[in-house]
């Protein structure tokens, strides 16, 4: 595994050109407007990077509080005729600010027990993680309201990972990367709330954060040789 096991607005036509063929990743271009080449056999569904970008160089990492999105029309699908479940704006504000406090602190956690200093400003040695979490679909939410009832589904649901990374000097963009990921299916219906989403969603978080420090583990490695 090489440097390859790697949202914001200026990104949205990356985003939807990589959307559509998000199952046939042979049919996407191999570098884009901005110079970064696709590779192949990584960690990520979808990866581009700079070529011969070294990220060995960087001790610590700025990371930015993601930005999240639901999933087109969850709030209507959720609202659905005959359905309990009513799903308010203030409701969804919550569960986006809250799975962002869970990404800060997962991936914080994963990168300082991985010898990664957080940093806080800019630096020579300072790499910058843009994150962006898109595709929110929480199959069963908990908004904890009075009265409502039990919810069952099979998972608790999806989310995608759209990643940027940045040095802090130059703001010169060194890779992106997109990758899709389901809370795994039981097979049966179970009672979905609040500790099991919040579960599912660390299970994802984790996967995500270790393949951002093993590809940097592999980046020092092969700078220090």
């Amino acid at each position: 595994m090489k440097f390859s096991t790697f949202v914001k607005s200026s990104c949205i036509p990356f985003l939807l050109a990589t959307s559509g063929l998000y199952a046939a990743t042979d049919k996407l271009p191999e570098v884009t407007v901005d110079g970064l080449h696709h590779l192949s056999d990584t960690e990520l569904a979808i990866v581009y990077a700079e070529p011969g970008a070294d990220l060995g160089q960087y001790n610590k990492v700025y990371l930015v509080e993601p930005y999240v999105a639901f999933k087109k029309n969850w709030q209507r699908d959720q609202s659905v005729a005959g359905s309990r479940i009513r799903i308010s704006t203030s409701d969804m504000e919550k569960i986006k600010a809250e799975l962002a406090r869970m990404f800060m602190a997962v991936f914080t956690e994963t990168l300082a027990e991985g010898g990664y200093e957080l940093a806080t400003e800019r630096g020579e040695d300072v790499l910058i993680v843009k994150p962006a979490i898109i595709n929110l679909d929480v199959r069963a939410p908990d908004t904890m309201s009075a009265g409502r009832s039990r919810i069952y589904a099979e998972s608790a649901g999806e989310m995608t990972l759209y990643l940027e990374l940045y040095d802090s000097v130059t703001d010169d963009l060194l890779a992106k990367a997109l990758d899709r990921q389901y809370d795994r299916e039981t097979g049966y219906f179970q009672w979905q709330n609040r500790v099991t989403n919040r579960a599912a969603a660390n299970r994802i978080l984790k996967e995500w954060a270790n393949v951002l420090k093993e590809g940097l583990d592999e980046a020092r490695s092969i700078s220090a040789d």
